[in-house]
């Protein structure tokens, strides 16, 4: 059921760029993951990223917007506004999403969904391929609880949510509306409910997910859950299963949170991507944030161009090829993509008998 890969990757669909890669070719980002806003009007119980502060800072519109239409003519072919902090608090992202669809880029959001009310979202939608909702409680009590925020942004982001899928399916808008839960053992008895509500709210599909310890988080108290247990969830899930719904329950991405191992040695697929904080600047992997090993530079000083082909980008690549990626992320963003490539690159035996 899950149509759109979330368990698995896209990298596939883009064997020119692969093959480019594969000759030693410099080679551009197929997609970026920007955060337009450093602030969140939500404090996370497990958020990732805690360790930023969320400071109260945006991207300059004018820049990004000149910045993602020279990344679109160099072959980004995408971009997704989440970040450090809730992307809908930028005060021009709707401008600066019409923009880079204007370019040719293809957008997506990861967001509460507190902010996205009627009158963003009448601007977004048209042009956006996907909405992904952080929600994690089926009921107002233990989503204010994880989420600490007032337990009523629960009725709020129904209730914006709501609106959206009644406008996509009035106008006929192709953007894929989805919920996701970080599954905790806080929430995990309210899944089932909560799976129904997004169904029942006209949503396409809802995800459940592992948690992920970033190394930097100030937050380590979910860091020995294990999913073994839960498995029998994704039984009761999938009766939910039907047509314009479907419920992605994550069971690859958990066996390899419980296992901790990886198949290859090094992390392969940085050229690949990109991270834009909401200063500017650009890093090598979001992992790494604040690590000057990993900066390339910021997009209010030069041109992407002049960052991606500069000293420090080239300097950050060689540090990476030596370095072992057991000091990276379980489940990073770019594991799937990382097991592809590392294939690709150490065949297995009768690799010919296709």
């Amino acid at each position: 059921m899950d149509k759109y890969r979330i368990d698995s990757h896209k990298l596939i669909y883009h064997p020119r760029r692969v093959a480019d890669w594969l000759e030693k070719k410099n080679i551009y980002p197929l997609y970026a993951e920007i955060s337009p806003s450093g602030g969140c009007n939500h404090r996370c119980s497990y958020c990732a990223l805690d360790f930023t502060e969320h400071k109260p800072r945006f991207l300059d519109a004018k820049t990004l917007k000149a910045r993602l239409g020279e990344m679109a003519r160099l072959g980004l072919k995408s971009a997704m506004f989440a970040g450090e902090g809730e992307p809908f608090l930028h005060p021009d992202i709707a401008g600066i999403s019409a923009h880079a669809n204007k370019c040719g880029i293809d957008t997506a959001f990861s967001t509460n969904a507190v902010l996205m009310k009627p009158a963003i979202t009448e601007r977004v939608l048209p042009g956006t391929s996907w909405i992904k909702v952080s929600i994690n409680g089926g009921t107002p009590t233990t989503y204010g609880m994880i989420h600490r925020c007032n337990p009523g942004d629960f009725r709020e982001v129904f209730e914006n949510l709501g609106y959206a899928a009644e406008l996509k399916k009035k106008k006929g808008y192709k953007c894929a509306l989805g919920m996701q839960m970080v599954l905790l053992p806080e929430n995990a008895h309210e899944a089932v409910a909560l799976a129904r509500k997004a169904r029942d709210a006209g949503m396409d599909y809802m995800v459940i997910k592992p948690y992920s310890q970033h190394p930097l988080s100030v937050t380590d108290r979910y860091r020995n859950i294990r999913y073994e247990a839960y498995e029998k969830l994704s039984g009761e899930l999938q009766k939910l299963n039907g047509p314009g719904f479907s419920v992605i329950f994550r069971l690859n991405a958990m066996k390899k949170w419980d296992d901790g191992g990886r198949q290859y040695d090094r992390c392969l697929a940085l050229p690949f991507w990109t991270y834009i904080d909401a200063g500017g600047n650009i890093w090598g992997c979001s992992m790494f944030l604040g690590n000057g090993k990993f900066f390339y530079g910021n997009i209010n000083e030069k041109t992407f161009k002049e960052i991606w082909e500069g000293d420090k980008r080239r300097k950050s690549l060689k540090y990476i090829s030596g370095m072992n990626a057991s000091r990276c992320r379980v489940n990073c963003r770019m594991d799937e993509v990382n097991r592809y490539l590392w294939e690709l690159k150490n065949p297995g035996e009768h690799a010919n008998f296709i």
